[in-house]
């Protein structure tokens, strides 16, 4: 029996029932606003959705995942599925125009053509403002799904014309056992670390763990607790910490998220909080000697410097010189 389609997105109960309540009445939406934070499924619901819309062999309401129409929606290929994305740092007017362009054609093959926005609040107004018509009265047998972290960026009069999907954060522990499941090895430890530091984001914990951040903020801590403030022998390592951290460009942020978090971690030891407030569970064995390590006026101290290199370079200060900085400042 074919594993039904919703279940292919973690959790998200509201959102598959107000979906799955639209294709049994037969009351489908000319216009959707999937809301809700990044990596959370929103772009696999829209995808399932549209399978689900034009699946020939529906199994109780859910694509079957095998008839060619399902099989196409899956794999990104249906030439009736259409994606649009940021160019750069938004969606531009041209990606629009290019897009009602090729509205103005019947589907190809598809009962329902889906055409998905994705990351609309990047959207520019001119844009927004040329997609109001389409999202109004769009082509026949076309429909139009947008998807955004936040309604606050978005025109009100694209709110207005698109019936609003919510999505949320997934409980950590969901996030945690999908990134077990994984092909990529990760431990329980890091897992439940990677949940906390994404917030209940299953694509950010990925994205976390693509790039490496618990190892770089493991070797960082380390290299905190092994040197004293004093010590000329710690000023190579730091240093090579430092350029390492400069090295992750539009990644660093990340970087000093976690950090911020394996210090908020000491200061509910410090205070004694409950264990299960510990979120960086990979640093758990180096809990004790951090605690020693520092008081809890320090933990405070070095939280304010990680708060204040965070908007340094928001403010497009050197990346490397905010590392030195800090990493020596944290010692």
């Amino acid at each position: 029996m074919a594993l039904p389609a919703t279940e292919l997105i973690s959790g998200q109960t509201k959102a598959k029932t107000l979906l799955a309540r639209s294709l049994s009445n037969e009351k489908i939406a000319h216009a959707y606003f999937f809301r809700g934070p990044d990596g959370v499924g929103k772009r696999d619901a829209a995808t399932v959705f549209a399978a689900q819309l034009n699946c020939t062999q529906p199994i109780n309401g859910s694509a079957c995942r095998t008839c060619p129409s399902c099989r196409k929606f899956f794999s990104g290929n249906h030439p009736d599925l259409i994606h649009i994305e940021a160019d750069g740092a938004a969606i531009k007017i041209s990606q629009i125009r290019e897009l009602k362009k090729t509205l103005t054609f019947p589907p190809f093959e598809a009962r329902y053509r889906v055409a998905l926005l994705a990351d609309v609040h990047t959207m520019r107004r001119e844009a927004a403002n040329s997609i109001l018509k389409t999202l109004e009265e769009p082509p026949a047998d076309t429909i139009i799904i947008l998807t955004g972290e936040e309604a606050g960026g978005i025109l009100p009069t694209i709110l207005s014309r698109c019936q609003v999907i919510p999505f949320y954060a997934l409980p950590y522990q969901q996030v945690a056992a999908a990134l077990l499941l994984d092909e990529e090895e990760t431990s329980p430890e890091e897992a439940s670390s990677l949940a906390a530091a994404a917030e209940g984001s299953i694509g950010r914990a990925r994205r976390l763990r693509k790039i490496g951040l618990l190892s770089l903020r493991r070797e960082i801590v380390e290299t905190l607790l092994k040197y004293q403030a004093d010590a000329p022998e710690g000023v190579e390592p730091i240093l090579d910490l430092a350029e390492q951290g400069a090295a992750l460009k539009e990644n660093l942020p990340e970087l000093f998220d976690l950090l911020r978090l394996w210090l908020r971690d000491l200061i509910v030891a410090k205070v004694g909080g409950r264990s299960s407030l510990i979120t960086s569970q990979d640093l758990q064995p180096l809990l004790a000697a951090a605690c020693t390590r520092w008081s809890l006026s320090d933990l405070c101290q070095r939280f304010d410097l990680l708060v204040q290199a965070e908007k340094q370079l928001s403010r497009n200060c050197n990346r490397a010189l905010v590392c030195e900085v800090l990493f020596f400042a944290l010692l």
